[in-house]
């Protein structure tokens, strides 16, 4: 990971302030200066994506990717995924989008973050978080030292639905195979799921958001060989909406920092 600017430590103490961190939470300063170096990219193991996810000491969530008919077994580069997903009609979102958006950043990141879906701003560009919650998601980055050229950033669903409404559960479930599989492809050392819809369709939990935040889960994502640990907070548009709950989300980014660094 790269060294922050020192023209922006200024602004991302104010960022921090406005989140509510008023008061130190170590008992000593930490130099953030010397970062590690992004994870070396291991290549996968080549199997069928038709199970879903198991929580470590758990079944498999409810939201596990229905029906076994996606072979993705052949695909073994982001791009042959992206292809894949391209030409890909079991989802009727296709349609109605303009286009895919499939992800933006490094292809092998320590951190991917996981959305809902576009929309209407990443509908017409081609690109996650490019309205205003992506440019409230790259600030939330900044201010732990990151940008989006060390992380990857993907949706549960790769297509607007129409409206930027909600997408089904079922839209979900046609669209997990090709998300389980990007998951390990990048092979990240942990994911942050922004917001309810991420949390539903990855942990096949339908508790709150406000419930679940902040509390790191272990899941087992078909084709890796470890258990992946993963961060719900909330998602950046809701905390537009929702300001107050911009304290919460600074703990959560906080921990995530210190798991990555660890």
């Amino acid at each position: 990971m790269s060294v922050v600017p020192r023209s922006d430590w200024i602004k991302l103490l104010e960022l921090q302030c406005d989140w509510g961190a008023d008061e130190a939470l170590l008992d000593a300063a930490q130099d953030r200066r010397g970062q590690s170096a992004p994870m070396a990219r291991v290549a996968p193991v080549r199997a069928t994506v038709a199970a879903g996810p198991t929580a470590v000491g758990g079944p498999a969530p409810s939201g596990a990717p229905i029906g076994g008919s996606i072979d993705l077994s052949g695909i073994d580069t982001l791009d042959a995924l992206r292809a894949a997903l391209a030409a890909f009609e079991g989802c009727a979102l296709k349609r109605t989008a303009t286009q895919l958006v499939f992800a933006d950043g490094a292809a092998a990141a320590q951190l991917l973050l996981i959305g809902e879906a576009p929309g209407a701003e990443e509908d017409r560009i081609g690109r996650p978080f490019v309205g205003p919650a992506g440019q409230l998601l790259d600030r939330m980055l900044g201010s732990i030292g990151l940008d989006r050229g060390m992380v990857r950033i993907i949706n549960t669903v790769p297509w607007r639905p129409p409206g930027n409404r909600t997408p089904s559960e079922a839209e979900i479930n046609q669209c997990l195979p090709f998300l389980w599989r990007h998951i390990a492809l990048v092979r990240p050392r942990a994911v942050l799921l922004l917001g309810a819809v991420a949390v539903r369709a990855v942990l096949g939990r339908p508790a709150p958001i406000t419930k679940i935040r902040g509390q790191w889960q272990e899941i087992i994502v078909p084709d890796l060989n470890h258990a992946l640990p993963m961060l719900p907070t909330y998602h950046p548009a809701y905390l537009l909406r929702k300001p107050e709950a911009k304290r919460e989300a600074w703990a959560d980014l906080l921990a995530l920092r210190r798991r990555i660094e660890r």
